[in-house]
């Protein structure tokens, strides 16, 4: 059975995109089985609902208290028997009953060379004008473990891509994008391989 992947997404998506591009294919061992997103208009919602994929908006907004949406997160992925949780542009940190029943199951794409250019803040293309005012002359994307603190977490894979000169913000956010869609299913593929490996 392939892995049950859930995504957790704020805006357009496009690390989802690239997900269910690859869950489409033959021999890949992962299916998106659950969107969440804390936006009701997010891009991300709407990709899934034209593949039929389950969506949740689980926000402030349905859960004014942060221990009632911890909890209502913790039982959609346990409704939907998720066995894997990916954070993609997911603007929000995930709550304490959730990172405890997820341990070591809940994976971020960030977009530098973690540990640099990481942590509160950086997100957006605040990344890349961190990395072109350091000098830099290599970035690219970093899949890693979520923990309580933002880009914390061990790193798991990376896929590097150059600094070019000229470059601005838009230009190397635009790199690294495509860096993060060929390196996220990836490493979930490579993940589901392992699983299936230790199950059988």
């Amino acid at each position: 059975m392939p892995l049950k992947v859930a995504v957790l997404a704020s805006h357009t998506g496009t690390n989802l995109r690239a997900l269910t591009s690859a869950a489409g294919q033959p021999g890949c061992e992962f299916t998106i089985a659950l969107v969440i997103s804390n936006n009701s208009t997010s891009g991300a919602l709407t990709h899934a609902r034209e593949l039929g994929i389950p969506t949740v908006h689980l926000s402030g907004r349905t859960h004014p208290d942060p221990a009632e949406l911890d909890r209502a997160m913790f039982d959609a992925l346990h409704e939907h028997r998720i066995e894997l949780v990916v954070t993609a542009g997911y603007m929000k940190k995930i709550g304490p009953a959730t990172l405890d029943a997820f341990t070591h199951r809940i994976l971020n794409v960030h977009p530098s060379l973690l540990p640099r250019h990481g942590g509160p803040g950086m997100h957006g293309l605040r990344v890349h004008e961190s990395v072109l005012a350091s000098g830099d002359t290599v970035s690219g994307a970093s899949v890693h473990h979520v923990t309580a603190e933002y880009d914390e977490g061990p790193v798991i894979a990376r896929h590097q891509v150059p600094v070019l000169p000229g470059d601005t913000a838009e230009t190397l956010a635009e790199r690294v994008l495509g860096a993060e869609h060929v390196l996220l299913p990836a490493t979930l593929q490579a993940l589901a391989i392992d699983h299936i490996d230790q199950a059988g």
